[in-house]
């Protein structure tokens, strides 16, 4: 994987939206560390509380996640309140990137860039960005965002696979898997001995699981890296791939898929 900067400071004078929220019960694990679904619910919530504050929630089109990157800089150990920073990452004819950075109290940090689809409601098909958005977020410096994915969408003969069953609870109000929850399958795969993460993950979305759907969990762990397939119908619905920092002090424990 090719990395750069997640997160660039936003522009002069350009729209930030800032919240704060507590680290609730079902957000950590055992060990009292921030899982990575529960920050893409973090990131999820707090773009639509900035799209509502902003006053462009027009009933008609809504926005599908189809790629998010996240680097934990310092895993979230302890931490009782997060603080929330979101801006533009800048815009396509019918997607956008929005950029994000959540602090703990207790100096747990990372940083997101969430590329979105904008989408008809009725219709579920691309929709052309309004220009009211650029004219409330920017352009973000003029970056053109591209909706291109770079993660290998075949899973090999030799990874792990177990069954991941969808759950009512699963599905959101557009009638799929939430974004949030794949996350929870990447969870799954680090293992319930991962004391903590620090590193870069990333997470892309290829198709949507509905409920029915049967699902097949994979993994393959090589070095500091590990990469996630779920398969729908032997095809990638999405794939995720996760790079510890070189000496961290909590990597990767081995898939327990």
């Amino acid at each position: 994987m090719c990395y750069h900067s997640v997160v660039l400071p936003p522009a002069d004078g350009a729209r930030v939206f800032r919240a704060r929220r507590r680290i609730r019960l079902s957000d950590a694990d055992a060990a009292g560390r921030l899982r990575l679904d529960a920050a893409a619910r973090y990131i999820q919530d707090v773009a639509t509380d900035d799209v509502a504050d902003a006053r462009l929630d027009d009933g008609d089109n809504v926005w599908i996640v189809r790629r998010t990157e996240i680097e934990v800089r310092a895993p979230f150990q302890g931490d009782q309140f997060v603080e929330l920073a979101t801006w533009s990452g800048g815009f396509g004819p019918r997607w956008a990137a929005r950029r994000t950075r959540i602090d703990g109290d207790r100096a747990g940090r990372l940083e997101a860039e969430t590329t979105w689809v904008l989408v008809n409601g009725r219709t579920m098909r691309p929709a052309l960005v309004p220009e009211t958005y650029r004219h409330v977020y920017g352009d973000g410096a003029g970056r053109r965002v591209s909706v291109k994915l770079q993660l290998a969408p075949d899973a090999p003969a030799g990874a792990s696979r177990a069954p991941w069953p969808v759950r009512a609870s699963d599905v959101d109000i557009l009638g799929h898997v939430n974004n949030a929850v794949y996350w929870q399958a990447v969870e799954e795969a680090l293992g319930a001995e991962t004391g903590g993460f620090a590193g870069r993950a990333v997470l892309e979305h290829r198709r949507p699981v509905d409920r029915g759907d049967q699902v097949e969990l994979c993994a393959e762990l090589t070095g500091r890296e590990l990469r996630v397939w779920l398969l729908t119908d032997g095809a990638a619905a999405a794939v995720a791939e996760l790079v510890s920092d070189p000496g961290a002090s909590l990597g990767i424990a081995r898939p327990v898929v």
